[in-house]
């Protein structure tokens, strides 16, 4: 499998073009700019904070519209198995960087086709992301900064700092959620097997829901206001059953164990394709106190319409595909998995609720949005690339000496994490370690942290296996930290869901932290540097390759040799 290393990754986030390989084998070239938005939004000025950029896309099918116009989506007319085939597709397919996929042909394992095609792909690329997002790539870390600003808010510092402040207030108001009285999706069969479901790996327990945005909410009034919104996968039991799986950290979890304590059970929505703002708002990191519904609207713009449910005291997007609606029950469980996980592994068997279905609806012609899980590059690897910047601006906020984070794409999203900072008095690294590992719920995955000088590129793995090497003692630089709470996809913690931290400080030792005397780093000096970049076609005007000897000539021969002649 191709790893993504540091020039893929950097690559990702600089070019504006990507190579995807056609059904014919040929080469198409992708254009991943999409069209900006006809009048830039002017709120949101505070600090230079996002603001939506692109044009917006009210449902999924104007962003698939989008991407086929711009050769970023590719429609496959011939039969595919949801059975392994599309998984194995959209594996290699991704590996080269490749446009979303619209299976026009979906069949079940036995043959059967799916009563809608099946859509993936869609969030393959950090351009695509970025487009979802309403931003370029390289606004990530102003998202990142929004989310920081809302996560804990400064008051406004005389008149300057109001009028600064209103526009982020006139757009916390335009993005409250909106209801409306109608449901305009009509009815399906109760049955899930008429969905194209995807089978991703062979020794699944069954198909698997993977893009579902489970909608939940506490007991009490139904308040939009107080809705979770995450990607928990489901489990295919029956017709009109499933599995929610969840950890005990997430929103979703939460509400689930409040109506469990009332002995009742819990109303969830689950959506299937919706406008890609919804979907990512229930990907990035929201601070806990806003919701999802306020983020989806912060970024595309508008005011999130919702619709009732019919047989649920729940409202959902109403740029919903298709929506599932039923309850999981308070004590109910069934045995979940396994499943390939994108650790790599089959997951273990565990108890989760059951849920049980009570309508099936879709819009006219819906997508059935989904992906596969695996170890990278997938989608979600992808998304925690993208989300590496919007995380940055957070951890600035609470640590001021972290100057860049990179979460290496090849351990698992979130499981190693690199810190580079600015250092300046003694146990600083393992104080901003220890900051970070509380910070937010998805850093109590990160098993790993190491912490490097400001000149140490944390994004390159060249740069900190050097600073490992040279600034690093095993005696004195590392700190090591058991039972606390980890991943429970880790079968390596020797207790579900308990594990321990290792942080590497491979940062300059100073004062106290040493006796010895620090040696200084070899470095040319930087005029000389430039010096040389500027002569390079006057030293090699016929470029390196023609200064080259050629295979089989006698190389020239050293002082050394000749002396030794």
């Amino acid at each position: 499998m191709t790893k993504v290393n540091d020039e893929t990754a950097n690559s990702l986030q600089t070019n504006k073009t990507a190579k995807c390989q056609h059904a014919s084998g040929s080469f198409l070239k992708v254009s991943t700019q999409y069209p900006s938005a006809s009048r830039e939004h002017k709120w949101i000025k505070q600090f230079d904070m996002y603001r939506r950029s692109e044009s917006r896309f009210p449902t999924l099918q104007a962003f698939t519209s989008a991407m086929a116009a711009r050769g970023d989506l590719v429609e496959v007319a011939a039969p595919v198995s949801t059975h392994l085939e599309a998984t194995e597709i959209h594996r290699q397919v991704i590996e080269r960087q490749g446009p979303a996929l619209l299976f026009q042909n979906p069949q079940n394992r036995a043959g059967h086709k799916a009563v809608m095609p099946l859509l993936t792909n869609v969030f393959g690329t950090q351009s695509r992301v970025a487009a979802g997002l309403g931003c370029a790539p390289e606004d990530f870390g102003k998202l990142g900064e929004l989310m920081a600003f809302l996560r804990a808010p400064k008051p406004p510092q005389g008149l300057r700092g109001l009028l600064e402040a209103l526009p982020l207030a006139k757009a916390a108001l335009a993005s409250r959620p909106r209801k409306r009285a109608s449901n305009t999706l009509h009815d399906l069969p109760l049955d899930l097997s008429q969905l194209p479901v995807q089978t991703c790996w062979p020794e699944d327990a069954a198909p698997l829901i993977t893009w579902g945005i489970v909608i939940t909410r506490p007991p009490g009034p139904d308040d939009p206001r107080l809705y979770n919104l995450g990607i928990y996968r489901l489990q295919v039991t029956g017709k009109e059953t499933a599995i929610l799986r969840w950890l005990a950290m997430r929103g979703g979890a939460a509400h689930h164990r409040l109506w469990t304590a009332r002995g009742e059970k819990m109303p969830v929505a689950v959506v299937i394709g919706a406008d890609p703002a919804t979907i990512l708002s229930a990907v990035i990191p929201t601070p806990s106190d806003v919701s999802e519904l306020m983020i989806s609207g912060l970024l595309s713009g508008s005011r999130p319409k919702l619709m009732p449910c019919k047989t649920l005291p729940l409202h959902v997007p109403a740029s919903a595909e298709i929506v599932l609606e039923g309850y999981a029950e308070p004590k109910e469980t069934a045995p979940e998995g396994p499943f390939g996980d994108h650790t790599g592994y089959y997951n273990g068997v565990e108890p989760y609720p059951v849920y049980r279905l009570t309508r099936i609806s879709a819009k006219k012609d819906p997508l059935y949005m989904s992906t596969f899980t695996g170890r990278a590059p997938d989608e979600p690897a992808v998304l925690s690339q993208s989300m590496n910047d919007v995380f940055l601006p957070l951890l600035k906020q609470q640590i001021p000496e972290v100057l860049d984070l990179w979460l290496p794409p090849e351990a698992c999203s979130y499981r190693i994490a690199v810190l580079q900072l600015k250092k300046s008095y003694a146990g600083q690294a393992r104080r901003a370690m220890m900051a970070m590992w509380s910070l937010l719920p998805q850093f109590t995955m990160t098993k790993l942290i190491i912490a490097v000088d400001e000149d140490i590129n944390c994004r390159s793995w060249s740069d900190v296996m050097w600073a490992v090497a040279t600034r690093m003692d095993p005696s004195r630089d590392l700190v090591i930290l058991d039972r606390t709470s980890v991943d429970t996809l880790d079968f390596s913690s020797p207790v579900e869901g308990l594990g321990g931290k290792l942080g590497i400080d491979a940062t300059t030792k100073i004062g106290v932290e040493t006796t010895r005397e620090w040696p200084q780093v070899l470095r040319m000096p930087e005029e000389l540097t430039k010096s040389v970049e500027a002569r390079w076609d006057e030293l090699f005007p016929q470029g390196l390759a023609a200064s080259v000897p050629k295979s089989g000539s006698k190389p020239h021969q050293s002082l050394d040799e000749g002396e030794s002649q």
